[in-house]
């Protein structure tokens, strides 16, 4: 485990606006953040959602579809766009994005692990490129898929032994109620404690919700990862969590006794 390596995963709420257009604003901002990160020492892997969201609006539809081949044909027209924007702004920064896809049989495959590993170390000791991480959509299938990329980011974590996973969505973090009027909590160390607490989402363009963090942080946990969630809307906040001084919920549970 790197003490210094964090994986962020960035929801598409967080990249798009609200009629479904990429927003530029957002991805300016999030890469002055990895910059900043990355100038106190810290090693940066992105794991990305917005790809099927700006698919969406490039190909004119309102609403996400069902249909599992239109999805992975929205991932597709979308991912270029994605990456393109992550150039774009990472470039000021003197940073290139390096673009990964995968699959859970990537993972389940002892050579792709291995692979995948060797080339997220290579590409972070370089310290001028940013590794961009999201789901091969355009092949998975209900056997292979994440769905939903608060996992992925759990098992990315795992694979690079990073020691914090951070999971940015539009969220202060897990909350005491589950209609939002709750406070939020601040540490979890019982994931069975607070598991009622957690519930979906029905966006536009999300899926996943609490109950995949959640999940994702039993996930991070057994690499010996902590994870935290909070907003990334909240300026500076990735700076604010390197200070260890901000809102949000940290998880830091104990690995499972295996049978």
């Amino acid at each position: 485990m790197k003490s210094n390596r964090w994986v962020i995963k960035i929801g598409s709420g967080l990249l798009t606006c609200d009629d479904g257009r990429i927003d530029a604003a957002r991805f300016a901002d999030f890469a002055a953040q990895v910059r900043d990160l990355m100038d106190r020492g810290v090693e940066v892997v992105l794991v990305s959602s917005g790809a099927i969201a700006s698919g969406m609006t490039l190909m004119g539809l309102a609403e996400r579809p069902k249909a599992a081949a239109e999805l992975r044909a929205c991932a597709t027209v979308g991912q270029i766009e994605l990456m393109a924007e992550y150039r774009r702004h990472f470039a000021g920064h003197g940073l290139l994005p390096a673009q990964l896809l995968f699959t859970y049989a990537d993972f389940d495959s002892r050579t792709c692990h291995r692979n995948a590993a060797a080339t997220l170390e290579r590409l972070l000791a370089a310290r001028r490129y940013v590794p961009v991480i999201n789901e091969n959509d355009a092949i998975a299938d209900d056997e292979i898929k994440f769905g939903d990329n608060d996992r992925l980011s759990a098992h990315a974590a795992a694979l690079c032994g990073a020691a914090k996973l951070v999971i940015l969505s539009g969220i202060d973090g897990l909350l005491t109620r589950l209609d939002g009027s709750g406070e939020v909590i601040r540490l979890v160390t019982d994931a069975d404690a607070v598991r009622s607490l957690a519930g979906g989402t029905t966006g536009r363009t999300n899926v996943g919700g609490m109950t995949t963090k959640l999940i994702a942080a039993e996930v991070a946990a057994e690499a010996g990862c902590e994870t935290i969630i909070a907003n990334g809307r909240t300026p500076g906040i990735l700076a604010d969590i390197a200070r260890d001084d901000f809102l949000g919920t940290r998880f830091r549970l104990a690995r499972r006794e295996r049978e």
